[in-house]
């Protein structure tokens, strides 16, 4: 036996397989994506290994170099690759070969023959097993109209390296033939690389039956059959085991022809010979899938044969025998069929759907067997993957017991959040047709109302979102009709508002401005409300469309403000992080809304509105923006009080031309007290100094924790204008109003 098992797919099968493993004594290893870190199947491995790059997540599992280095890092012995993703690429097998690992599956050349149906067929037909008529494999499309005319009407379209349906056409008159060869073969070319396809002669209506077969390379032998018949789209939905209502020298002879196939071929390990069977009784194979089957637990509840770990003992070099297998001892018990769950809406065409599980609850009891993925509450469902979320597998004495069991236990799962196929299988377990056995792989099609069948109606949810809503939004009954915000402000006269601070900014420019601010005896006024206000009382709820709501008011109003602080870090914040708008378009669109006065932002230094500090061409060029934007007014600051730190963001607003730089102090402490020895007013003015000679239009002081006091503040203030020729803009976040400007004195 292996040491060391790496099962290269994920979902359901990579749990089957790493189960399968620990019950045979081998350590397993499990591969992953990005996308997929918090999938189950990797924390049911012994080990887990990151495949691929973030963003292709699909690509990772289809990487033939990514899974053999996964394995050598692992220093598995061993690749099971389950169905789908690489399972049937002999790319893998030879490479595992190469390496030294051991490819749990048939030979490459085996693949190679298998993957390709034409020559699938051709060996069928070597067998002596009954085949359809058929075409040579071609891309030319007129040769393969021409040749329609000698096998005759309904033809399958069918791409040479096709499976689960793609590539595959079926045309009942000659005027469609050319479209859906050409249709068929660019969908091969994305699928499978391959547009090579070739026509077959279609069964009208027949049943699809498949052949479970291993092989150890020298004895095969089979394990029936399974009714693969309900369909949609050459999907397979609800599988059969055995077929019901089959003949018995039929399946005799189909068991017979799957278990030819395999020597004719060399075959070894598990594979499945399907066939269909027509109104006639007479069966023709079709192709022979070479790897386990999703259906492959119907199977496994009817014979007790575990298929999977007889895959990996086979590979290890296990005989049948040695297996305790032979065709003698394989003996059928019951009935069983499989209903796969998934995340699709039949009312929307089986659209997968894709979200958050918000409840999952799941059945059980006698006879039920569940196949599952990641299906919890809480699970995510991305549209990466296959939409399988658990396959159903219910055993019953006979048929009938099995569907009954079926039925209660779809009924049994409660799953929400995400649309589910299982309103879809309600209805096919409840068809009558159904439940005797009668179905074809037309039984969908002829059934459109099987789609359309009613949905649950999640009273359960239901009921729990109103109890939820009243008890958190309604304890004391209904809400009381609120006046509309809207309707208390002012009536906005017509045409443009009256000229302000931005008209008086640009007439003089900033220097001249500055001028004005410092020789203006009125006191100028900035309204925070537009930022800082709303940030500190209403947090991350004030969005774009309630500040536009408002601004024509502001501008109509108040134009004698000095400035309108409207941007900055916080703002920023709360646009991206929790309002999902662009803070470029609030800029933008409060600008428009407010023409006649300074809009003002906040900006951190060299960290721009961010954490960290930026390249110098960063800040030149965000700064360059905001002005071209709307912003007039930059209060520059940096918590430490750093002036290097301010000096590029002072420069980029210089070098706009048109901005004005209003760099400030961060204040702390009380000046005022005898005791102070650091924060002394002797710091802030060598800091105000520093601030100066750095270019700025406007002394600013940033009293952010609110400590600046009335008396700390006169002499602050009285100092600043004595000592420089500059205007002083005081801002402070005191809403106990304690340092509020009427305590002050000039």
């Amino acid at each position: 036996m292996f040491e060391k098992i790496l099962v290269a797919n994920r979902g359901e099968i990579a749990i089957r397989a790493l189960r399968a493993g620990h019950e045979l004594g081998a350590r397993t290893v499990a591969v992953f994506p990005h996308e997929d870190r918090h999938s189950l199947h990797r924390l049911k491995a012994d080990e887990a290994y990151q495949i691929g790059e973030p963003g292709h997540p699909v690509r990772a599992y289809l990487s033939v170099d990514e899974i053999v280095r996964a394995a050598r890092e692992a220093g598995a012995d061993a690749v099971y690759p389950g169905y789908g993703f690489l399972s049937e690429n002999p790319a893998l097998a030879r490479a595992c070969a190469e390496a030294g690992i051991t490819f749990v599956g048939p030979p490459a050349e085996v693949l190679e023959l298998t993957g390709n149906k034409a020559t699938a067929i051709a060996a069928a037909k070597r067998a002596g097993i009954p085949v359809l008529d058929s075409t040579a494999p071609s891309t030319d499309v007129d040769g393969l109209v021409t040749a329609a005319e000698e096998i005759g009407f309904p033809v399958f379209v069918k791409a040479v390296a096709g499976g689960g349906g793609r590539g595959m056409r079926r045309v009942d008159a000659p005027g469609a033939l050319r479209e859906s060869i050409e249709a068929a073969m660019r969908e091969a070319e994305t699928a499978f690389g391959d547009p090579t396809v070739f026509l077959e002669r279609a069964v009208v209506d027949p049943r699809h039956i498949e052949v479970q077969i291993l092989s150890d390379g020298e004895d095969v032998i089979h394990l029936y059959e399974r009714d693969c018949s309900v369909q949609r789209r050459h999907q397979k939905v609800v599988e059969l085991a055995p077929a019901p209502n089959l003949d018995p020298e039929l399946r005799e002879r189909m068991c017979r022809d799957a278990v030819l196939l395999a020597r004719e071929l060399g075959y070894r390990n598990a594979g499945t010979v399907e066939f269909l069977v027509g109104r006639d009784g007479r069966h023709v194979f079709i192709e022979l899938n070479p790897r386990i089957q999703v259906e492959h637990t119907v199977t496994e509840e009817v014979t007790d044969v575990d298929l999977v770990q007889s895959q990996i003992r086979i590979a290890s070099g296990e005989t049948l025998a040695e297996l305790g297998l032979s065709q003698d001892a394989i003996v059928l018990h019951g009935a069983a069929l499989q209903c796969r769950i998934t995340t699709e809406d039949p009312a929307n065409g089986f659209r997968p759907d894709t979200g958050t599980i918000s409840a999952y609850r799941s059945p059980g009891g006698s006879g039920i067997r569940l196949d599952g993925g990641t299906a919890a509450a809480g699970s995510e469902v991305s549209a990466y993957f296959d939409s399988l979320l658990v396959k159903l597998t219910c055993r019953g004495r006979d048929f009938a017991t099995a569907v009954s069991r079926a039925q209660r236990a779809v009924a049994e799962f409660r799953i929400r959040g995400i649309s589910t196929n299982i309103p879809f299988l309600q209805a096919v377990l409840e068809d009558e047709d159904f439940r005797q056995g009668r179905a074809t792989t037309s039984f969908i099609e002829e059934r459109p109302q099987l789609l359309t069948a009613r949905p649950s109606a999640d009273r359960g949810t239901r009921l729990l979102t109103y109890l939820a809503d009243v008890t958190v939004n309604k304890p004391h009954g209904e809400r009381p009709h609120l006046i509309d915000p809207a309707s208390k402000l002012p009536a906005v006269p017509e045409g443009a508002p009256p000229a302000g601070s931005r008209q008086r900014l640009l007439d003089l420019g900033p220097e001249g401005f500055a001028r004005w601010m410092r020789e203006s005896a009125t006191l100028g006024v900035t309204d925070t409300t537009f930022r800082d206000a709303h940030q500190s009382l209403l947090a991350t709820r004030v969005r774009t469309q309630d500040l536009l709501a408002a601004a024509p008011a502001v501008a109509h109003t108040l134009p004698e403000l000095l400035s309108l602080e409207c941007w900055g870090g916080a703002t920023y914040d709360v646009a991206l992080r929790f309002l999902a708008e662009d803070p470029w378009e609030r800029l933008a669109a409060l600008r428009e809304a407010v023409p006649n006065v300074a809009l003002q932002m906040l900006l951190r230094g060299r960290n721009t509105v961010g954490y960290t500090p930026y390249p110098t061409e960063v800040t030149n060029a965000f700064v360059r923006e905001a002005a071209a934007t709307g912003v007039d007014v930059f209060r520059i600051f940096d918590a430490l009080n750093d002036v290097e730190q301010m000096r590029p963001a002072i420069d980029a607003v210089r070098e706009t031309g048109t901005g004005l730089a209003e760099v400030a102090l961060c204040y702390t402490a009380d000046l005022s007290d005898p005791a102070e020895k650091l924060y002394t007013l002797d710091y802030y003015l060598r800091l105000a100094e520093r601030i100066v000679e750095s270019g700025a239009h406007v002394l600013a002081v940033k009293d952010m924790a609110g400590l600046l006091r009335a008396p700390a503040a006169s002499r602050l203030v009285s100092a600043l204008r004595r000592e420089f020729d500059l205007p002083v803009h005081v801002h402070t976040h005191d809403t106990a109003g304690a340092s509020s400007p009427r305590t002050w004195r000039r």
